[in-house]
């Protein structure tokens, strides 16, 4: 009898050891989650409640709104033709039909209602035709190419002139709110975009901008575009600078005009902030809403990158289920040629919203193109579960997914917070505290419902690749919680989200055993 008492000790004493604290404070850390957040730039299975859709990627650089042709640039020959339309896949359209693209784009996010994000062209010059490829000796300005005029100067037309070389920005605004209304109507366009990745233009669009981009050259354009915007559509959101990756965050990829200012401001996003607020100042009114960066990890595992690494999934799993860490931890450093080079640790959200607080005050922040990899693994569906619990937890206005690598677990990660019943159950919208003792291995998650004031949801992500761990759930609440339901995948799922054996709750307090790189969404409420 005694032995077995001590049995009985020593496996209590291990599992309380070894079990993982995740401690939730409903009455601590009340912030609003945005609800743009769960977006898009493809969209996916409709079951998925998106909130946002981004019209954009490299494609819109080029993109002529009054016949609707782009240019691939150096993604594909530098082809000119009617690729964004094919990529629209609706049959019996008129390709031709000025700004059908955009209409057809946010028509559909209107039945989804969702938020539209339409991007702008500010490289220079648009696809003139849709007849292939164009040579270097065709480079801008030539006749394959129309110059794009921010301001008409004259009356503004709903037929455009397409044969006079010219593409007029406040034409097509004019055209979008004639056939939608302001952004403040509810069929308007919310969003506008400062263009794609202007610190790449010289590499992606050789054809169009073949010169490396400079600083002041983008600067003085974006507060041009916005001062347009802004006349015709007091209330539409101007985004930018939509910039591609952290060299691009810091130095404009190493624009040649940018160093007197980088002893001062460090960051051109810093730079960039600041002189927005210098000319919304001037103008006396908002220059830029959102701070808009896109963010493909640069981190490694075993020597790959856990993105553009198809096929190295399970040799990049650890590094990819870590690296969500470097979007908020402040003492996470990855293995990266950011880090390698000295610039970690990033805290990529905080370090953003100091800089905002310092240099732009009251702008939001948005990740309009990201990725983790792996979609198709269960380490990629746990990152992204991560990533989006991530957005909520720190105040993300809008996130919208890029598509390199999609799958069954990267679409089981959205479902999680936005179908995850498979009835149309989403995670609440006031994030509040959620803390874990063991952050390697598990994160968490916990939101109020503004809707259904009785419920609590707890979004609990193991990352272990190979160990089931237990969760110890305690969580502090006015609310005493009766009744739970968990949903969730795991590796052996087949990314297929299903429910799960519900545990005991007593006194606000369970304990759940979760399989190796598993998500749950746990359900509680009061009644």
């Amino acid at each position: 009898m005694k032995k077995i008492f001590l049995l009985n000790f020593f496996l209590f004493f291990v599992f309380y050891i070894l079990a993982i604290d995740i401690n939730i404070n409903t009455e601590k850390g009340k912030t609003p989650i945005s609800p743009y957040i769960y977006g898009v730039n493809q969209d996916i299975a409709p079951d998925v409640k998106v909130t946002s859709r981004r019209l954009g990627g490299n494609r819109m650089t080029g993109y002529n709104w009054e016949n609707n042709a782009s240019n691939a640039g150096s993604d594909w020959q530098h082809y000119s033709d009617n690729y964004m339309m094919d990529w629209l896949n609706e049959p019996g359209i008129n390709n031709e039909e000025p700004a059908k693209l955009i209409t057809v784009f946010h028509e559909r996010s209107l039945t989804k209602n969702a938020y539209s994000l339409i991007t702008l062209q500010l490289a220079g010059y648009v696809s003139k035709d849709k007849n292939g490829p164009v040579s270097m000796q065709e480079t801008a300005p030539s006749h394959r190419w129309a110059k794009v005029v921010f301001e008409k100067g004259s009356e503004l037309s709903l037929n455009p002139d397409k044969n006079d070389n010219f593409v007029y920005l406040d034409e097509e605004l004019n055209f979008l709110i004639n056939k939608f209304g302001l952004a403040n109507t509810p069929t308007g366009i919310k969003g506008y975009v400062l263009d794609n990745e202007p610190d790449l233009w010289s590499h992606t669009h050789p054809r169009i901008h073949p010169q490396k981009a400079k600083v002041e050259e983008y600067i003085e354009k974006s507060i041009a575009v916005a001062k347009v915007v802004k006349k015709m559509d007091p209330y539409a959101e101007i985004f930018g600078p939509a910039s591609y990756g952290f060299n691009g965050f810091r130095t404009f990829q190493d624009a040649p005009d940018f160093y007197e200012a980088r002893w001062k401001y460090d960051w051109f996003l810093a730079y960039y902030l600041a002189r927005m607020k210098e000319a919304s100042d001037k103008e006396g009114k908002r220059l830029l809403d959102v701070l808009d960066i896109h963010w493909y990890p640069e981190a490694q595992g075993n020597g790959k990158r856990i993105v553009f690494s198809q096929g190295a999934a399970e040799e990049t799993a650890e590094a990819r289920v870590q690296a969500p860490r470097s979007l908020w931890d402040r003492e996470y450093i990855e293995s990266s040629w950011i880090c390698s080079s000295g610039h970690c640790p990033i805290y990529l959200i905080p370090r953003l919203k100091e800089m905002i607080d310092k240099y732009y005050p009251g702008t939001k922040l948005a990740i309009t193109e990201y990725e983790y990899g792996a979609g198709f693994h269960p380490s990629g569906g746990v990152a992204l579960a991560d990533v989006l619990g991530i957005f909520g937890k720190y105040g993300v206005y809008m996130a919208n997914y890029w598509m390199c690598e999609w799958g069954t677990y990267s679409l089981s990660a959205f479902r999680l917070y936005r179908n995850y019943d498979g009835k149309g159950g989403v995670y609440g919208d006031i994030n509040v505290s959620a803390k874990s003792s063991d952050i390697e291995k598990m994160t968490t998650y916990a939101a109020l419902d503004s809707n259904n004031k009785n419920n609590l949801h707890i979004i609990l992500i193991n990352k272990d690749l190979t160990n089931t761990q237990t969760a110890r759930v305690n969580i502090l609440s006015k609310s005493v919680f009766k009744n739970i339901k968990i949903y969730g995948f795991d590796k052996s799922s087949d990314g297929k989200i299903t429910e799960r054996e519900s545990p005991v709750i007593k006194s606000n307090k369970f304990s759940i055993d979760m399989p190796p790189l598993s998500a749950y969404h746990v359900l509680l409420s009061n009644n």
